[in-house]
């Protein structure tokens, strides 16, 4: 099935489902989910420098008979390379291990800055690095003028941050990642990246380890009425508020399934603007209490912009 494209705001068009490869080479399947995944129809791939296992997509990717200008590649810098004279060398790190002369997309991975030799997933407040995240957005808009990447934009910024940051970009975001799903809708947010030409992409889409969005008895319910599967009615409830979705599978039958997208009714929409059960995968301000203000800048202020 054809995946319809989003047109970002500086008209660069992104498919609006594509495979998430976060935790994807546990069982060393990755190379073969990659090439089932782009035969299933999939173009858009979502990788990050932290995943840890971009040397195998790039492997995957290099063995694919697609063309070039068909994919649609996102990948992100970490922390440690928020410095503005360390951004371009992050970049050029990504491709090396994609294989690839230039990305579709580049991302700043979370808004904080760790210190340049804080290169892992464990980390304390000591670890902060005091660095802008303008100055690190002003590196990453001269990125375009190199040729390696065709747009920029960030993942897991919050409204406060944005507000901030936007005034003093030369080129607004293009792209927002964010955890969306049933159960952290994001409303605020998702309405102020949309007024401001900001696409979202919800990664975690499903929910997944605690976060029970595929038990719920109403999704469920709207899946049995649909005669198609649970995964199915969250990505489809997500595309219909025009938001991107990366779902990860390594299972040819739900990667297929995936694309599938349902018509919800508008009764059925309403019902999901109803659900008050809200649950987080991923939300690092539960460990480092400096850290509240990304997800909840009603009790603190960013304190690096």
């Amino acid at each position: 099935m054809p995946v319809n494209n989003i047109k970002l705001n500086n008209g660069v068009l992104m498919p609006e489902i594509g495979l998430g490869t976060w935790k994807a080479n546990e069982e060393g399947t990755l190379a073969k989910t990659i090439k089932t995944a782009i035969d299933s129809g999939y173009r858009h791939i979502d990788c990050a420098k932290i995943y840890g296992n971009q040397k195998e997509i790039g492997s995957a990717l290099s063995e694919l008979k697609v063309p070039r200008n068909e994919l649609f590649i996102v990948s992100k810098i970490w922390q440690n390379k928020h410095r503005p004279e360390l951004v371009e060398g992050a970049l050029d790190e990504i491709l090396e291990e994609l294989q690839l002369e230039y990305l579709d997309l580049l991302l700043i991975h979370w808004p904080y800055a760790l210190k340049p030799e804080c290169d892992g997933l464990v980390f304390t407040a000591d670890d902060l690095d005091n660095v802008p995240i303008v100055d690190t957005w002003k590196a990453m808009e001269a990125l375009l003028d190199t040729g390696k990447v065709r747009s920029i934009g960030v993942s897991n910024f919050n409204k406060a941050i944005l507000e901030s940051l936007i005034p003093q970009c030369r080129i607004v975001p293009a792209v927002n990642q964010v955890e969306i799903h049933p159960y952290n809708q994001a409303n605020e947010l998702v309405d102020y990246c949309q007024k401001n030409g900001i696409n979202i992409t919800g990664y975690c889409p499903l929910g997944g380890s605690k976060v029970t969005v595929m038990d719920d008895e109403f999704i469920k319910s709207v899946a049995e009425a649909h005669a198609c599967t649970p995964a199915q009615v969250a990505l489809s409830w997500a595309l219909s508020r025009g938001i991107a979705v990366i779902p990860k599978s390594t299972s040819p039958i739900r990667l297929k399934q995936n694309l599938n997208k349902v018509d919800l009714s508008a009764d059925e929409l309403r019902m999901f603007a109803k659900i008050t059960k809200h649950e987080r995968k991923v939300d690092p301000a539960r460990d480092i209490k400096e850290l509240e203000w990304i997800f909840h800048e009603d009790k603190a202020q960013c304190p690096l912009i």
